[in-house]
């Protein structure tokens, strides 16, 4: 179990916001070597995240580096570089064809990364039309994300609030990930000022089934976080979930009742996953 309730994005030719990053209240870290960096600092951009990388200080938080493209001058190099090192996978950007995962797995390890987790950013029309097969093509494969900010430029479309006209791509993301044990998170929130709209978007993103959300803003943080989290009172009644059920079990029962709810096994295992998932969070502190 590995929360993954708030994923931010630090641009690698920042150094200063690499080392605020130790003391975000984040669950993930991305370093981007892609779209947040231009071609003439893309060189520099990779010596300072590998700096940074080497130096640690980010204590429980998980470790990503968004790599270029395979197809782009400085894909290879990237990975040349990240394989190996004390991270917990690498983020290619654009895929929508089994062959680009394929070549990213046969890439890590020639570069020493035989372990290292593979995250897919899906942000094409192709990639959602054929996601199960992309996300299936390797057991290496760990998380999916959402690119819905190029997603929206390749379907000529328009940014808006309610994002009625991503639904089918964001439903279909969280339906593959699921049919796959993956985890999935929402794409990013540009008018990150607005923490109204922000937080819809994160109900939005929560109540399809994202495990989390993707950010451009520390000060988007603390939303996700409470959004994609539980609170004590969830976890409460988790345990008294769990507790009902078990004593169901030990009298023979397939069904429980709490407070006049029924309790079945689908309801067990959430409150496992919710128990699970708090653990896993105390555990890091």
């Amino acid at each position: 179990m590995k929360p993954r309730r708030s994923v931010l994005y630090m641009p690698g030719a920042n150094t200063r916001a690499m080392e605020k990053a130790r003391d975000i209240d984040c669950d993930t870290i991305i370093f981007d070597l892609e779209d947040a960096v231009s071609p003439d600092a893309k060189v520099q951009a990779r010596e300072q995240v590998l700096r940074a990388v080497d130096e640690g200080g980010y204590g429980y938080r998980e470790l990503i580096v968004r790599a270029n493209g395979l197809e782009t001058p400085w894909g290879a190099d990237d990975v040349a570089a990240f394989a190996a090192m004390n991270i917990d996978g690498m983020l290619f950007p654009k895929i929508d064809r089994v062959e680009q995962v394929e070549a990213i797995v046969s890439s890590l390890d020639a570069a020493g990364g035989q372990g290292t987790p593979v995250w897919l950013m899906i942000e094409t029309p192709l990639g959602i039309i054929d996601l199960r097969a992309v996300g299936a093509a390797s057991s290496r494969v760990e998380v999916l994300i959402m690119g819905t900010s190029d997603l929206v430029k390749e379907l000529r479309a328009e940014h808006t609030d309610s994002r009625s006209n991503l639904t089918y791509a964001l439903q279909r993301a969280v339906l593959v990930a699921r049919s796959l044990g993956l985890d999935v998170l929402d794409g990013v929130h540009l008018d990150f000022r607005n923490l109204d709209s922000f937080r819809e978007a994160c109900l939005q993103g929560a109540q399809m089934g994202f495990d989390g959300k993707t950010l451009i803003h520390p000060g988007q943080v603390e939303i996700a976080n409470e959004v994609f989290g539980l609170d004590a009172s969830d976890i409460e009644h988790a345990r008294a979930v769990l507790a009902v059920w078990h004593e169901a079990l030990e009298a023979g029962k397939g069904v429980a009742v709490l407070d006049g709810q029924l309790v079945e096994n689908l309801h067990a295992a959430d409150a496992e996953r919710a128990i699970a998932f708090a653990d896993a969070l105390a555990a890091r502190r």
